[in-house]
């Protein structure tokens, strides 16, 4: 399967960094199996950061190869998920001990509907329910050292503005 990263930089070994702000799985390594996702990525860091090259790092990944990992799969938005990722966006020094987790990305509409959940006016079931109406792409989160051997650099797509 092929991963995307979209980065300011070419990312030939890609390497676990403290996260600057709070993130949906927590730190780690982020890819997607949406090129259009990465590509989308990397333009925004590249308006933010006032830059006019970017690139979409292109991994291979066997899911087979997962097989005594420690993994966290998520399919579809559910509590659990919700619980997991407003424990990763909200709670200060909030860790885990999963290699790797796959899920649903919390894009801007997403956290919309989380402020309405954390203001009391949807309660969780009534969220869950209508994230499930949104198309969310995905996204795998390496979240060790190990884990991050199961990837293997590929190619780079060069983004510009």
């Amino acid at each position: 399967m092929k991963l995307y990263h979209g980065s300011l930089q070419i990312v030939k070994k890609p390497e676990i960094r403290p996260p600057q702000r709070t993130l949906d799985y927590g730190s780690g390594f982020y890819t997607t199996t949406s090129l259009k996702q990465a590509e989308a990525w990397v333009k925004r860091r590249m308006k933010e950061e006032n830059k006019t090259k970017g690139y979409v790092n292109i991994y291979d990944f066997d899911e087979t190869q997962t097989k005594g990992f420690k993994s966290l799969i998520f399919n579809s938005p559910n509590e659990e998920w919700l619980d997991f990722v407003m424990n990763n966006r909200t709670q200060k020094n909030f860790t885990h001990n999963y290699d790797i987790v796959y899920g649903p990305v919390a894009n801007d509409r997403v956290y919309a509907a989380f402020a309405l959940y954390e203001g009391g006016v949807l309660n969780k079931e009534e969220l869950v329910k209508e994230l499930k109406t949104y198309v969310l792409v995905d996204q795998y989160l390496f979240h060790t050292k190990r884990a991050l051997q199961l990837i293997s650099y590929n190619d780079i797509i060069e983004i510009t503005l």
